[in-house]
């Protein structure tokens, strides 16, 4: 029952009959379906499979509450017709395809063998009632690089327990704790009660089975497997064919079957030397956080849980470093009391003093854990943290959302910006430097540096629309003045959308090789000339230089986190 009380409903396509008091509701899906047709090819959602009676009357219970409970007009953020538009209208899954390199040098740097996976968000059915961009199911484009050379692309959804029942049943009724609950006290309670007939009817078992999306993020486990990522479920392992397809395996347990666990973070930290990962899991109910290690055979080991969190946080990302995993506590909190008033479970609390918490990351216990109260700092994403001094200091470099009440709304309204917070662990003060005034998210290092001091990170734009280029930011420049700390810019233009950057080392097994010596990688949708691309560019060059660019063959709508995968790394799996 946690996890539903935690989730809320969500998608709702519209009623066939027409009602003209609900016009606008009852025609999303006709005008969303107009407004992706007018796209390239590769964009139409997957048809529906025939539904069963007991589908067809729960889904037509569905649609009376969409037609006639939910607001009209819907907020922009949660209107599907908004959301899934431009950038972000989901596309059809495509098996592996060739594809060609079309600017730059050829081949391609042979450090780009293997494989550059992205998950986003990509709705297998048009929704109609509130609909969020986090909610979309979980669909990973994978493109296959072998000696120098590009060989396929395929882009393929993760085949949840959410994509199989909504799949049977024809209709996107899953939970979604960011957009279900948004239609007022009535809509709430009946989508709750529709939620438990379901299950009780069989038609969707989420104790058992998860109801997340894996659209968040990929993780490799060396030696382990690659896994797509939710926090609201466990991992999907996923692997890649020799064909150059990717298919999933299945939800992951990490051989813990007598008593499995609901959820863990869409962003485990692993440990390059020791091979072991660190993660947890927030609840809705004590303990609201729990802490926990996976090692290096993929065995979960004892969750520590952590009572000195009193509410349950959406603590999205942490960091680790060697001795301590750091977990920020900000005004993003969770309650499911919420639903009864008819709004989202998921939400801010401005009473709230934000603080951040340190645990030895080998704790048995949280005996030893600590807290520094740190008001105004939200943090998003735990770019890299470490320790410098012999462990007396500690460095995090994190975004911070400076109006966190727009979270929820946009990235760029919630002005996202790029800090690097020091820590003095035995004063237990926190001094807070701003890196750029630019709004940046998803950073990334050089993998080889993770969890230790590094000079260098990589960041995203963000626009009003879309992630408009990307940058480079030297941290040894970050001082109390606030200077800018960007040293290298690349702008996309007008009408591209691009995504998470990727370092790769151009020699990854060469211990001597300075930092910035590789290639930033990553997607870039052009809505001008209704192409995607696979980037590479050269990290040391001052304007991130495109040095090659891959043609795909089909478009790239918004995505979250992606992931290089070596081929080394591909062939232990």
């Amino acid at each position: 029952m946690e996890a539903l009380i935690y989730s809320s409903f969500t998608h709702l396509p519209p009623w066939s009959i027409n009602f003209s008091s609900s016009s606008i509701r009852i025609h999303v899906k006709k005008k969303i379906t107009a407004n992706i047709n007018s796209l390239p090819k590769h964009t139409t959602p997957l048809t529906r499979q025939k539904q069963s009676l007991l589908a067809i009357i729960f889904n037509a219970f569905d649609r009376f509450i969409s037609t006639f409970l939910d607001p009209s007009p819907l907020r922009p953020s949660l209107d599907p017709e908004h959301v899934l538009s431009g950038h972000y209208a989901p596309v059809e899954e495509l098996p592996p395809t060739a594809c060609e390199v079309v600017g730059g040098g050829s081949p391609l740097p042979r450090c780009l063998d293997g494989a550059y996976i992205r998950n986003g968000p990509n709705p297998r059915l048009i929704p109609n009632g509130p609909y969020h961009l986090y909610d979309g199911d979980g669909m990973l484009h994978v493109l296959r690089i072998s000696h120098g050379k590009p060989t396929t692309f395929c882009s393929r959804h993760v085949y949840t327990h959410k994509h199989a029942v909504e799949g049977e049943a024809g209709y996107p009724f899953v939970p979604s704790p960011f957009a279900s609950c948004n239609g007022g006290v009535a809509a709430s309670m009946a989508r709750l009660m529709l939620i438990l007939a379901r299950i009780v009817a069989g038609k969707f078992d989420p104790l058992n089975q998860g109801f997340g999306t894996a659209n968040t993020s990929v993780a490799l486990f060396r030696g382990i497997g690659i896994f797509a990522l939710c926090e609201s479920d466990l991992p999907y392992k996923v692997k890649i064919t020799e064909e150059g397809d990717i298919a999933t395996v299945g939800r992951h347990y990490f051989h813990e079957s007598n008593k499995p666990f609901l959820n863990m973070t869409a962003h485990p930290k692993i440990d390059e030397e020791t091979g072991e990962a660190f993660a947890y899991r927030y609840n809705v109910s004590p303990p609201y956080l729990s802490f926990f290690r996976i090692d290096s055979d993929g065995r979960k080991q004892k969750d520590v849980p952590i009572y000195s969190i009193k509410k349950c946080t959406m603590i999205h990302d942490f960091g680790v470093t060697k001795n301590y995993a750091i977990f920020p506590d900000s005004q993003i909190v969770v309650n499911p009391l919420w639903i009864l008033g008819g709004r989202s479970p998921v939400g801010i609390d401005s009473s709230k003093i934000q603080r951040i918490g340190f645990i030895p990351r080998y704790a048995m216990d949280d005996g030893d854990m600590w807290w520094i109260d740190s008001p105004g700092l939200n943090v998003l994403h735990c770019v890299n943290a470490w320790e410098e001094d012999g462990g007396a200091t500690i460095v995090v470099v994190a975004t911070n959302a400076s109006k966190v009440e727009k979270i929820f709304e946009s990235f760029h309204s919630s002005e996202l910006r790029m800090e690097k917070i020091t820590i003095n662990v035995k004063a237990k003060t926190v001094e807070r430097n701003l890196l750029s005034t630019t709004f940046l998210e998803l950073g990334a290092v050089n993998p080889a540096y993770a969890a230790k001091k590094n000079r260098y990170v990589y960041a995203a734009i963000i626009g009003s629309k879309a992630l408009i280029g990307m940058v480079k930011i030297d941290l040894s420049l970050a001082n109390e003045d606030g200077r800018d700390c960007i040293v290298a810019s690349h702008l996309y233009g007008p009408g591209c959308c691009g995504s998470e950057p990727s370092f790769v080392p151009r020699e990854p097994n060469n211990p001597t090789a300075e930092e910035d010596d590789g290639y930033l990688i990553t997607y870039l949708h052009d809505e001008n000339s209704g192409e995607s691309k696979f980037l590479v560019m050269d990290a040391k060059s001052d304007a991130l230089d495109v040095i090659v660019a891959v043609k795909l063959p089909c478009r790239i709508p918004f995505g979250f986190h992606g992931l290089f995968v070596s081929e080394t790394d591909l062939e232990k799996l």
